[in-house]
């Protein structure tokens, strides 16, 4: 199905804007701005994901910084806030999985990751951002918006990418390879 706003994809439904937004990370311009918002918590988790951390949080603690390993070991890595579990954050600004190198945040869990020593990317909200999941009675992807990813949005003019093209390995590792084919059909690319 594809309607002026939705597109439905085997009981998925992707707002259009995800689909005709330019986008590509620019970590050079934001410096890793999305892992670093001012709250007192950082990513959204799902209930695996804690287990997952857990299992890995030794080889992770070694990307990590003294404050961040610090909160840690007094606060843990996650709370849950209203039914939500979230990883915490560090003095309200940065995730407390974030190492900053040359000044750009990135994320500990990725960084063991693409050293091959853990199997776990990073979390699914992480991979996924800009697209977030709201869940009303089924997934709906929605472009979350924020100021720090201009950057990002005339990347992906320059670059010809869009977010639905820019985050072809985080919805594939979501939905599966299947998935992300017939999703590209849908919109006729």
């Amino acid at each position: 199905m594809f309607s002026k706003y939705l597109i439905s994809v085997q009981e998925v439904l992707v707002r259009r804007e995800i689909v005709d937004t330019p986008f590509a990370c620019n970590l050079d311009k934001c410096k890793g701005a999305c892992c670093t918002l001012e709250s007192e918590f950082g990513a959204p988790l799902l209930h695996d994901e804690i287990d997952i951390l857990n299992e890995a949080l030794e080889v992770i603690r070694d990307y990590l910084p003294e404050n961040h390993k610090k909160v840690i070991e007094e606060q843990g890595f996650s709370c849950e806030k209203k039914g939500e579990l979230m990883t915490l954050s560090v003095d309200n600004k940065a995730c407390v999985f974030v190492v900053f190198e040359n000044g750009i945040a990135k994320c500990a869990i990725e960084k063991a990751f693409l050293d091959g020593k853990i199997d776990f990317r990073k979390p699914i909200s992480c991979h996924l951002f800009p697209i977030r999941i709201s869940n009303l009675g089924g997934d709906v992807l929605r472009y979350e918006k924020f100021s720090e990813c201009e950057p990002a949005l005339e990347n992906g003019k320059t670059e010809n990418l869009t977010i639905a093209e820019f985050c072809e390995g985080s919805l594939t590792r979501l939905y599966g390879k299947q998935w992300y084919v017939k999703f590209m059909k849908t919109i006729g690319k």
